[in-house]
């Protein structure tokens, strides 16, 4: 399935059309950060790059710009997740940890896993 490409992937007058081949969803929450009242986590959820070839699998390339807690935001920034773990069926899902960037003094520590299918098919 072809896409209309957007303006970032247009190269000098000519415009290249890109197929989304192998990505993954996922969604997570960080761990609590800071003490007392301003005690909080993030909520966030996307799409993974397409995949990166490592070794004898492959991995992903994770950038979210921003997760939010009332109006406090937090970016997870070019995070790349596990190699493939098989889950049964020809499946696989991937394992993701990381750290947010420093905002007001504070970062949060996250560990997910990508879903299952590709959002695509």
């Amino acid at each position: 399935m072809l896409r209309k490409p957007s303006s970032r992937f247009k190269t000098g007058t000519k415009a290249r059309y890109r197929m989304q081949r192998h990505v993954h969803e996922f969604e997570g929450s960080t761990k609590l950060a800071e003490e007392g009242n301003d005690r909080h986590n993030h909520r966030f959820a996307g799409v993974t790059g397409q995949a990166i070839r490592s070794g004898s699998s492959h991995v992903h390339e994770i950038v979210l710009n921003r997760t939010d807690f009332f109006d406090h935001f937090h970016k997870l920034v070019k995070i790349r997740t596990g190699p493939a773990i098989p889950v049964g069926n020809g499946k696989h899902v991937h394992f993701v940890s990381g750290r947010t960037t420093v905002v007001d003094a504070h970062r949060h520590q996250f560990n997910f896993a990508t879903l299952i299918d590709s959002p695509l098919t």
